[in-house]
Formats: structure tokens, C-alpha cells, sequence
């Protein structure tokens, strides 16, 4: 194994890498809650018609899984120390805007998951996938990230019920004095300051806190003995496969840009993710990323798993270059993360503890890690500031992902169009234009 990992070349060790592996299972541990939480839409009333919840324990076994499997693939094929997980902006996608904002059922959702991981697998292996990177402007895809980071954001302080609505003015600052309200903003304030302490596991160590004083307030109902703590892992069957079985609900507009969403975010998210944590490993060399093709490949194949188990989109976690941090540098993290999100199969109980005031920071707090991307934007330049301006802003204000995306690719040719910049142009930007005019026109 050493060999196989090139321990001697890379300055590493297996008590190293067993650090780095479990470090980055804590930093990513929040996941296991908040995505089944997010597609079982908890704390959200009033659903579409036709639209029902997804199963939270089945959602979580298959949010492990597919972390588990996806981390083996990255570990064991591409050899990286970076771990693989349903994605957050992607996950807020599928059940904000896919389920609530369109009306689609789950079941078809998952198809659209299956499609996009199988078009990405067949992309990967022809190379193309890298090549529509590159087509993207390095603004917009900037200007996604972000914009995926303010609606999550905007849904944590809604479901913590800071941010409600208002009949006068759209939205208003919630009631502060409700117990509930402020058991969130407790775990809010708890996660910043760890996580400003530099402790990398803060998200997940703010939700344990959380609970703890939720408990202890009487907001939150105590695990009943050791069975409300550790059980058997609970049934993957109600989600298991659905993704086949509706395939034939996927030949519509709205699904084709349901799965060209689902592609482009991670598409963007995964590059980056690998770029970045790689070199923050020091594994760039030249300037290029050895062994990238087998990186996407194993992401690519997650996501098709992780569709068919039931669970939203798979893609790399930045999270990882918290074990990074303390010196990973072999796909042995990644394999020995998997081990720990195996056995966090045995902890689903705990899912009742986990409520929406608990799950609202780790969304706030992801948020604004993503808003980071801002200051990268060349907002000097008018053309570029437009459509990174409108994909920004109107993802929360729309309620959607896809939306925010469709209206900063409108206007990004037309603005570089006008700017006499139409070289720097790629000719698929301008098949995305026409696309999105015909979404606007005939599905909205």
C-alpha cells in the first residue's frame, strides 16, 4: 500500500493519512443531517401538487453511501486525499427549485441526477467534459459559485426563521425573542467562532452543541437510551432505483434544463474543488492536475450511484483540504473518510435531533464560504459586471439556481457583443443563449 500511495515520494505516513481521513469526515460530517433534511424538504408546509418527500432515513443512508463509495473511487482510482459527497448547492437545486419551484416529483429529479451522471462519465472518457470548462467564462463561473452561496444561505436564515415573509415588503426580520429563533442563532454564533479559531470540524461540532442546548431547553426531544443514538441501518427501498423507473418523464424542456443545471454547477464545482485542493497538497505540477481525467471519472461515477441510491448530485468537497491541512496527501484519506461514513450508517436515529434550528447554520455558514468567489469577479469591466451581477442576485431573489444561471448567460454575449469583444466569445456560449431565450419563452 505504501507503494501504491507513493508514501516515501509524497513525506507521508499511515497514522498521517488515518489524521487527514478523519479530520475531513468531521468537517463534512454536518452533511450527513442537512442533506436528507433539504430533500425531505423538513419545515417546508405546503408542497406542489403531484410532489411528495423523499424518505430522511433513506436519504441518508444514501447520502453515506454515496459520500462512501464516491471517496473510494477518488481514493482508490485517481489516488487523491479528497472526499466526495452529495453536493450542498446542488442539493438546495434539486429540492428548491426542481421539486418546489417546478413542481417535479422526486422520483424524476433522481432521474435527471442518473442522466447528468451518465452524460458526465461519457464526457470524461472522450475528454469534451474539459473542454466546455474551459468554454465558460472564468467571471461567470465565479459568479455561479457565489450565487449558489447566497440562496443557501438566504434558506438557512429562512428556515431558522430569522429571515420571514412580509406581505408589505417581501421580507422582514423575524420574531428573535422566539426560543427557536434563538437556539439557531446560538449555533450560528457557536459555528463562526470555532470555525474563526481555525477548528476545521466547527460546522459539525456547532450542531452537536446546538442539540446539546436544544436538549437542555426543552426545544429538542433527548434520544430515548442507546436506541436513540445507534440502530440498525434503516431501509434504502424507498429511494433505491427510483431513478430508473423514471426515465420516461425526462423528455421536457424543464428536465433538459434540470439536467444542463445539474452538469454546469458541477461541473465548475468539481474542477475547482480538485484544482484547489490539490494544490494545497502541492500535487499540481506544471501547472496541471496529474491524473484529472481519473479525478472527474470517479466524481462522474459517484453521481450516477449516488442518483440510483437516492440521493442529489455527488461532487468533490473543499472540505477536504481541511485533512490536507494537516497533512493528507494520498487517496488513503479519501478511503479511510469512506470507512467513517460507513459507520455513521449505524447513527441514523440521531436524525431526529437534528431539526431545521440545528441545520440552518451549517447552511448560513456554507453560504458564505461560497460568497467568497465574489472578490474574484472583475466587477471594473461593465460587461462583465452585468451578467455576474444578475446570476448573483437573482438566485435568491428567484428562488433559483437554474434561473440565476439562464439570465447572466443571456446577457453575457449581448454585453460582450455590444463591448466589440465578440472574439473572446466561445461558440458554445452562444448555444446556451438560445437555449435559455427558449426557456424564458416557453416555460415560464
Amino acid at each position: 500500500m505504501k507503494k501504491y500511495f507513493n508514501f516515501r515520494e509524497l513525506g507521508t505516513n499511515y497514522r498521517t493519512e488515518f489524521m487527514a481521513g478523519l479530520t475531513t469526515f468531521l468537517a463534512m460530517a454536518y452533511i450527513l443531517f442537512v442533506i436528507p433534511s433539504t430533500l425531505a424538504l423538513t419545515g417546508v408546509e405546503d408542497l406542489p401538487e403531484g410532489v411528495t418527500r423523499m424518505d430522511q432515513d433513506a436519504v441518508f443512508v444514501a447520502t453515506a453511501l454515496a459520500a462512501a463509495v464516491g471517496s473510494l473511487f477518488m481514493g482508490i482510482i485517481a489516488k487523491y486525499p479528497i472526499v466526495l459527497g452529495p453536493g450542498m448547492g446542488l442539493n438546495a437545486f434539486f429540492a428548491y427549485t426542481v421539486m418546489l419551484g417546478y413542481g417535479i416529483p422526486w422520483e424524476t429529479a433522481l432521474s435527471g441526477v442518473l442522466v447528468s451522471g451518465i452524460i458526465f462519465v461519457i464526457l470524461t472518457l472522450t475528454g469534451i467534459r474539459e473542454k466546455i470548462i474551459n468554454a465558460i467564462p472564468a467571471n461567470l463561473k465565479l459568479a455561479v459559485g457565489a450565487g449558489i452561496g447566497l440562496f443557501i444561505a438566504f434558506i438557512g436564515l429562512q428556515s431558522a426563521g430569522i429571515v420571514v415573509g412580509d406581505p408589505d415588503t417581501l421580507l422582514a426580520l423575524g420574531d428573535i425573542t422566539s426560543p427557536t429563533v434563538l437556539l439557531a442563532i446560538f449555533g450560528l454564533i457557536v459555528s463562526v467562532v470555532l470555525l474563526t479559531l481555525g477548528i476545521k470540524a466547527g460546522i459539525f461540532y456547532g450542531m452537536i452543541l446546538t442539540v446539546v442546548v436544544g436538549i437542555a431547553f426543552g426545544l429538542i426531544a433527548a434520544p430515548s437510551g442507546v436506541d436513540g443514538i445507534v440502530s440498525g441501518v434503516p431501509s434504502i427501498a424507498p429511494t433505491f432505483g427510483q431513478a430508473f423507473l423514471n426515465l420516461g418523464d425526462i423528455f421536457t424542456m424543464e428536465m433538459l434544463l434540470v439536467i444542463l443545471t445539474f452538469l454546469f454547477v458541477d461541473f465548475f464545482d468539481t474542477a475547482g474543488t480538485l484544482v484547489a485542493v490539490a494544490r494545497q497538497a502541492g500535487l499540481v505540477k506544471n501547472n496541471k492536475l496529474p491524473r484529472a481525467g481519473k479525478a472527474l471519472f470517479a466524481d462522474s461515477a459517484a453521481t450516477v450511484v449516488g442518483a440510483t441510491l437516492g440521493t442529489s448530485t455527488t461532487t468533490a468537497y473543499v472540505d477536504s483540504a481541511a485533512g490536507v491541512g494537516v497533512g493528507g496527501r494520498t487517496g488513503l484519506t479519501a478511503i479511510v473518510a469512506a470507512g467513517f461514513f460507513l459507520l455513521a450508517l449505524f447513527f441514523s436515529p440521531l436524525l431526529s435531533v437534528v431539526t431545521a434550528e440545528v441545520t440552518a447554520p451549517a447552511l448560513i455558514i456554507v453560504g458564505i464560504m461560497m460568497s467568497s468567489a465574489l472578490k474574484n469577479i472583475d466587477w471594473d469591466q461593465f460587461e462583465i459586471a452585468v451578467p455576474a451581477f444578475f446570476t448573483v442576485l437573482t438566485m435568491p431573489l428567484t428562488y433559483s439556481i437554474a434561473t440565476g444561471i439562464a439570465i447572466g448567460f443571456i446577457f453575457y454575449p449581448i454585453t460582450m457583443l455590444l463591448k466589440k469583444r465578440a472574439s473572446e466569445i466561445h461558440p458554445i456560449m452562444y448555444g446556451m443563449f438560445v437555449i435559455f431565450v427558449l426557456y424564458f419563452i416557453f416555460l415560464t
